[in-house]
């Protein structure tokens, strides 16, 4: 895999010469005079193609994170302070959780970068339609995979901007002239979407095979992805129609894709040598001298934290032990971490606690996310977790969703989802559903299950926006007096190189 990425990242710098210094602008695509006078020839050059859609795939991470997570109620400073704990400041990162964005401090710019790897993706479907040198099982699969992660991008960004430019077709030309191209409203976006998720399954047909150790999109993603973007509809005036759409996605992969099922322990479903695991339906591969997730402004300094201490183990943070290696700009709230119960084992296993001493007696004085820990490497730390974008858990808690909105029980997807978390200690007359006080509201509790299992994964923010208004302003410092901030502000680069867009309502206009 590590020789496919090298030789697709060369493939690409050679097709996108051009293009270069803008390739992720929404108005530049893939100028393909290379591929179509050698490339596309064999199937190993379509093997390294997809190969390469994936590991621009991962790259995009951080953004997927950064829009699912950081505008929701986890991170954050905590109540008179400036700075985390270790003393580093978020340097405008607070404008996120504080609602605090505007087209000069837009959170994310350039639209993700996303159009540059659907740029790439609308090439492979171009070409997989028009070439025969790989079989046809093959290119179904890999047609599967094209069209369900277009939807995916164009998912995100739907739920993030509202109306965004849709752009299908490959193109191989630059025309300087006639660059600017305007967004298509919401309800076109969204069709696309579900046409795209429709094309994928149909390719896919029946194979529900997993490659790459799950590390390719699949069948499952796609029928993920399908269930995410029903619910989402359902919850806004499609009611049990979408639901039933969601539920009998997911419980096709429960029938047909193999050997899925939650892991007994939560903290083995992260751990860098546990890649592919069952509960795993699609993540994004990070290995050792590949690539490593960046995520350095969600761990301390190395330096910075071996003045506190961790109270579960008695001890002070040491240089050679909690090697973090990285400058906190983004610090869990002591609100989230006291959010789970001490009997939850995703307490333990998602975010580091660090206390000072004060008279014998530790005082917490902030927290920070420990769910990827990497390996250790030549006295190193080395982030390579794969990054999960669906799982077991996900498929459990999204049915349980979909269930309630059909008006059946969800009782059997919360518990399995809550036993394996409190594991020997689960008790079913206090834990389990419906026996919670959060539980006499169901949309709540399965919320909190979701907010409890998934941070870090990029979800919360969707999760709460996916549920209803109501929801971003309970649990956000967003309010119904700002709704306009639902929708993210397009960045003034974005403006600029595309004349034809339009600000979203509410933000100042460019």
């Amino acid at each position: 895999m590590k020789k496919s990425i090298i030789y697709f990242i060369s493939l690409i710098g050679t097709v996108t010469m051009l293009a270069s210094s803008c390739s992720d602008k929404l108005d530049v695509a893939p100028v393909s005079s290379i591929s179509d006078a050698n490339y596309w020839k064999t199937p190993d050059q379509v093997d390294a193609f997809v190969t390469g859609v994936h590991a621009r795939f991962r790259g995009h991470n951080a953004n997927f994170r950064t829009l699912g997570e950081l505008r929701a109620d986890i991170f954050g400073q905590d109540p008179g302070s400036s700075a985390s704990f270790t003393g580093a400041a978020s340097q405008g990162l607070e404008r996120l959780w504080l609602q605090a964005l505007d087209p000069n401090d837009a959170g994310v710019s350039g639209f993700g970068g996303f159009y540059s790897n659907i740029a790439q993706i609308n090439l492979l479907i171009s070409k997989l339609n028009t070439i025969d040198v790989v079989a046809p099982a093959t290119k179904d699969y890999y047609l599967g995979i094209a069209y369900g992660m277009r939807a995916f991008y164009y998912f995100q960004m739907y739920r993030t901007w509202g109306d965004v430019v849709i752009q299908t077709e490959p193109i191989s030309t630059i025309d300087v002239a006639n660059l600017a191209k305007p967004a298509s409203s919401q309800e076109e976006v969204m069709k696309l979407i579900k046409a795209d998720i429709d094309s994928s399954n149909v390719n896919f047909g029946e194979n529900y095979t997993f490659r790459e150790g799950k590390s390719l999109w699949s069948k499952s993603a796609t029928q993920m992805l399908k269930a995410e973007v029903y619910l989402w509809t359902g919850h806004r005036g499609s009611g049990a129609a979408d639901a039933q759409v969601a539920k009998n996605a997911l419980t096709d992969i429960q029938a047909n894709a193999p050997g899925l099922s939650l892991l007994s322990s939560f903290s083995d479903v992260f751990a860098a040598n546990s890649k592919g695991n069952a509960e795993i339906i699609f993540a994004s591969r990070y290995l050792l001298n590949e690539a490593t997730q960046g995520i350095g402004s969600f761990l301390p300094a190395t330096a910075s934290l071996a003045n506190f201490y961790d109270s579960l183990e008695n001890r002070q943070f040491s240089v050679a032990v909690d090697n973090w290696g990285g400058v906190l700009r983004v610090p869990v709230k002591v609100s989230t971490f006291r959010a789970f119960d001490d009997k939850d084992s995703r307490k333990w296993t998602t975010i580091q606690p660090a206390y000072s001493k004060v008279g014998g007696n530790y005082v917490i004085a902030g927290a920070f996310v420990k769910k990827f820990q990497g390996e250790q490497n030549a006295g190193t730390r080395q982030y390579t977790n794969d990054f999960p974008i669906y799982r077991y858990a996900d498929l459990l808690l999204l049915l349980a969703e979909a269930k309630l909105i059909l008006g059946e029980d969800p009782a059997a997807e919360i518990n399995a989802v809550r036993q394996r978390a409190y594991g020997t200690n689960y008790d079913a007359a206090v834990h389990g559903y419906p026996n919670q006080p959060v539980d006499a509201n169901p949309q709540e509790a399965i919320l909190r299950e979701r907010f409890f299992e998934f941070i870090f994964e990029g979800k919360r923010w969707y999760d709460l926006r996916r549920m209803g208004d109501s929801f971003v302003y309970a649990h956000t410092t967003l309010s119904p007096e700002e709704s306009y901030k639902l929708l993210w502000p397009i960045d003034r680069g974005s403006l600029t190189d595309n004349r034809a867009l339009k600000q979203n309502p509410g933000y100042p206009e460019f």
